[in-house]
């Protein structure tokens, strides 16, 4: 793989023994449909780590054996490629990049990330917003993207929008993040402006330790995409920039419960459809209203029922994705056996005992954020959360069976 540069404009040749068919570091299947993208409004003097790194969030999946960067990358940011995915990867000799002190939060806007905003209030936000392709279609016109930057806007944050069409890089399964770490290219192209030392998602429990939507039922200590040890862990530190996951010992219950209580409560939108508020019609909504329901102990609020595309999965024998989540709301929403969660529920017989973990802190998710700002997370948790104890911590531990 050769990647180019031209101010903010991105483009990758495949190298012989690269294929337009490729995985993403959770194994989903992804196909190529154009070889170029542009990020708006960066900085031109970002640091070459920085620059490779942006790049290589987008032509991951397709690389096999080598990238050719158009500048020198540092040692230790080409150990972490060779490392990690067996890429060599050239030219080097650059000099590394020197952390920042500050933590930026990659904000969405969804429940997930204004809670990791909320463990640091004063972080300022970095906003990825999604626009057209000049050489590709857009085969999703309904996702608002406008609607999320605006909200974004309110929040009275300090918060850098990057509009980019590195999204509809994809041809298959949809437009969509080539790696998921591709949202992070505007806090890469502007962390030396930032004086960035580290970016904050707000990937939860599942995400991180559960093994989120693809992986399904098991537990992931060493999430290859979230894990400080994993490759991409490795590869953003190697540039001077940590990940941290400020929520990633809580569950989607827990970190819905800090954002509806949230100073930006008016700002948490989740659903990439609507326009003066979320659409109630997609996976999403139903999925998220199950969430909120159980958090606020009332019944379902949803126009779905069960015989709708979006709740077949519901209606078939466990696992599912997020299926933690699926247990808590059964469990405690009013009347779930009149929502499209009955039979799920029915297959599941899941409990507020058997749940009642997933209202905690899992510990290890504090003690790997790294030290500038661990404290600051451990006191939120302490204050708003609480921590496991040892049986619900082991319930994680055995989560899908196994320990």
């Amino acid at each position: 793989m050769r990647v180019t540069w031209k101010g903010g404009e991105l483009s990758f040749r495949l190298d012989p023994e690269d294929e337009i068919t490729g995985t993403v570091s959770d194994g989903y299947p992804v196909k190529l449909a154009v070889n170029s993208c542009e990020i708006r409004g960066i900085p031109s003097d970002a640091h070459n780590d920085l620059w490779a790194v942006a790049a290589w969030t987008v032509v991951a999946p397709w690389t096999r054996r080598r990238i050719t960067f158009d500048r020198p990358v540092s040692h230790e940011l080409a150990a972490a490629l060779h490392d990690g995915w067996g890429v060599e990867a050239g030219p080097v000799g650059g000099p590394p990049r020197t952390p920042g002190p500050t933590l930026a939060i990659s904000y969405s806007g969804g429940a997930d990330s204004v809670a990791a905003a909320a463990v640091f209030p004063e972080a300022p936000f970095v906003h990825f917003r999604r626009v057209p392709h000049s050489r590709v279609p857009n085969r999703w016109p309904h996702y608002r993207s406008d609607v999320l930057a605006k909200l974004a806007a309110r929040t009275g944050r300090d918060v850098t929008t990057v509009e980019s069409d590195l999204e509809f890089t994809l041809a298959e399964p949809r437009p969509g993040y080539p790696e998921h770490h591709a949202v992070m290219v505007g806090a890469l192209l502007h962390a030396d402006r930032l004086g960035l030392g580290g970016v904050g998602l707000g990937y939860e429990i599942g995400s991180r330790w559960l093994g989120g939507g693809r992986y399904l039922h098991r537990f992931t200590p060493d999430n290859p995409m979230w894990a400080p040890h994993g490759m991409w862990g490795r590869l953003f530190a190697a540039a001077g920039l940590r990940i941290v996951l400020p929520v990633g010992g809580v569950s989607e219950a827990m970190t819905m419960k800090i954002a509806l209580n949230s100073p930006l409560k008016a700002q948490v939108r989740w659903c990439l459809r609507g326009t003066s508020g979320p659409c109630r019609t997609c996976g999403k909504c139903l999925y998220k209203e199950l969430i909120q329901a159980a958090v606020e102990r009332r019944p379902m609020d949803t126009p779905i029922t069960a015989d709708r595309p979006v709740a077949r999965k519901w209606q078939e024998p466990p696992p599912y994705g997020g299926q933690e989540m699926i247990e808590y709301g059964c469990a405690r929403v009013p009347g779930i056996e009149r929502t499209p969660f009955a039979r799920a529920a029915g297959y599941l017989k899941a409990t507020e005992e058997s749940t009642s973990w997933l209202d905690r802190c899992y510990r290890p998710a504090i003690e790997e954020i790294p030290e500038p700002w661990r404290e600051r997370a451990e006191r939120f948790m302490a204050e708003n959360v609480g921590f496991m104890d040892e049986a619900q911590a082991t319930r994680v531990e055995t989560w899908g069976g196994v320990g």
